[in-house]
């Protein structure tokens, strides 16, 4: 009978690991999908077009089919090629839909809420969907600052406005306290001013304006005090990378880097570990 019990749990925990494992596929795979949009989405605001309508190959101009838009499968099958005029498909493309598959994966990992809970009613299920629509956001500005050294508006103000909606409907569903919501309005004042001085003292050289906009976005979507462990990762980062490019020789000391990439990277990594480094920080100053 022991034998028998023992067999039986075993048999439920490879069943729950292998439920884990189709969930995590299947927040990868949307992660994909958003990733997609991403791409599609960049292209269309730097060439001033609306991102409604359908997807068309830049080259030919050939709208795409149903099959030509399955994220890294399409790529893949088509060999990276256009199938109409056969110009070749940028490795920007499934680079970037594993990349927003793998944060998808990260922000459902630190959200803190089980799928397979099926509790739908829970709050922090919708505190997942709203991390998953901002880190669409949040990539998209992402790509665009790496590629064009600037931070469109439209991507930002679209996240400070959900972020404002989350807050304020999160504090009337008693999510958030009165000073949890303060919290999140002072993180993103304060560490919007702070880069706004950097760029006034700087005259803009030191970083662009969209980075203030953007601090300022991700301010509230941290809150604090983890946007203290976010801002000091994006700027050991920055300087780091930095660094190693002039030593490299694939930028000059007065060459352009963007900056929005670094402050992203960095909120991600506070939103994970930010508490634990604050609480090894500060047991240095005991």
């Amino acid at each position: 009978m022991r034998g028998f019990f023992f067999e039986k749990k075993y048999v439920n925990i490879i069943n729950m690991s292998i439920e884990y494992f189709i969930v995590y596929i299947l927040i990868f795979i949307l992660g994909t999908i958003a990733g997609s949009f991403i791409n599609c989405l960049v292209w269309r605001i730097n060439n001033k077009e609306t991102i409604l309508g359908r997807s068309y190959c830049p080259k030919c101009k050939h709208g795409l089919g149903f099959f030509d838009l399955f994220p890294l499968i399409s790529f893949a099958w088509l060999k990276a090629s256009c199938r109409y005029c056969k110009e070749k498909i940028s490795w920007q493309y499934p680079l970037i839909e594993i990349l927003v598959g793998l944060v998808f994966v990260f922000v459902y990992q630190f959200t803190g809420f089980d799928l397979l809970s099926n509790d739908f009613a829970n709050i922090k299920f919708y505190e997942l969907i709203f991390r998953f629509i901002l880190s669409t956001l949040l990539m998209a500005a992402f790509l665009y600052d790496l590629k064009y050294y600037i931070i469109p508006d439209r991507i930002t103000f679209s996240g400070i406005g959900l972020m404002f909606l989350w807050i304020v409907s999160a504090f009337f569903l008693g999510y958030y306290t009165e000073m949890q919501m303060l919290g999140f309005i002072f993180s993103g004042l304060g560490s919007a001013f702070f880069l706004f001085l950097i760029w006034f003292l700087s005259q803009g050289k030191a970083m662009g304006f969209g980075d203030v906009k953007l601090v300022f976005l991700l301010g509230l979507f941290l809150g604090w005090p983890l946007i203290i462990p976010g801002l000091f990762i994006s700027f050991f980062l920055g300087a780091l990378i930095g660094v190693l490019l002039i030593a490299f020789k694939k930028k000059k000391m007065k060459s352009e880097v963007p900056f929005g990439p670094f402050l992203i990277i960095g909120t991600y990594i506070s939103l994970a570990w930010g508490q634990s480094i604050l609480f090894w920080y500060l047991s240095f100053m005991r």
